[in-house]
C-alpha cells in the first residue's frame, strides 16, 4: 500500500505534472526510451534503494530514505536542467532501472550513472542507457564524471566501454575510496 505522498496527483495538479514532464527531455536508444522519472516509477526505485543492490549509492536505505533520494533527483530538473531518467523497454514500457545525471549534495561534480533493477542486469542495458545519458549529460555540461564503488566491477567496466578515464587526482581529492570515471573535459 501506498503512502499519502507517493499517490500521484489527480485533477488540475495532474495536468501541472503532464505540463511539466512534457517539457523535459526523452532520451531514446534502439531498445530503450529514456523519459524524466514519475512517481508511479518510486515503487521500482525503492526495489533497488531498499537492497543491497544499492550498496554502491547509499544503500540499502530505508523507504523513507529512498523517497528523498528520489525526490532529490527528480527535483534537479527543476533547480540544474538535468536530473533521473527512468530506463524503460521500448516496446512495453517496462521499467529497466535508472539513469541519474545528477549533481548530488556532497559531490564536487555532476555525474551520470546506471541503476539496473535485477530483472534486467546481464542484457547491456547500463551500456545502452549510460551512453544515451553521457551524451545527453555532455552536451549540456561539457564534462560528467561516473562515481563507483572500487568493488561495482560491472559499473566500472561500462565506464570504460563508454568511454570514461579514471581520474585519479579527482579520487584522491574525494577521498571516498570511490573510483572516479571522466567523460568530457578535463575537471
Amino acid at each position: 500500500m501506498h503512502r499519502p505522498w507517493e499517490i500521484a496527483p489527480s485533477g488540475a495538479a495532474a495536468d501541472q505534472v503532464r505540463a511539466l514532464q512534457a517539457a523535459l527531455p526523452t532520451l531514446e536508444t534502439d531498445r530503450l526510451i529514456l523519459r524524466a522519472a514519475r512517481i508511479s516509477d518510486f515503487d521500482a526505485w525503492a526495489g533497488v534503494a531498499t537492497t543491497d543492490r544499492a550498496a554502491g549509492f547509499g544503500g540499502p536505505m530505508s523507504r523513507d530514505a529512498a523517497w528523498d533520494d528520489f525526490n532529490q533527483m527528480v527535483a534537479s530538473w527543476l533547480l540544474r536542467g538535468f536530473g533521473l531518467f527512468t530506463i524503460t523497454d521500448k516496446n512495453s514500457g517496462g521499467i529497466y532501472g535508472f539513469a541519474p545525471c545528477d549533481h548530488e549534495c556532497g559531490d564536487p561534480e555532476a555525474e551520470i550513472g546506471w541503476v539496473l533493477c535485477a530483472n534486467a542486469e546481464g542484457k547491456g542495458y547500463a551500456r545502452e542507457a549510460g551512453a544515451a545519458v553521457r551524451d545527453h549529460a555532455l552536451q549540456l555540461l561539457g564534462q560528467v564524471v561516473a562515481y563507483s564503488s572500487p568493488t561495482n566491477v560491472a559499473s566500472h567496466r561500462v565506464s570504460e566501454a563508454l568511454g570514461g578515464t579514471r581520474d585519479h587526482a579527482a579520487e584522491a581529492a574525494l577521498n571516498s575510496g570511490a573510483f572516479v570515471h571522466r567523460f568530457g573535459g578535463a575537471a
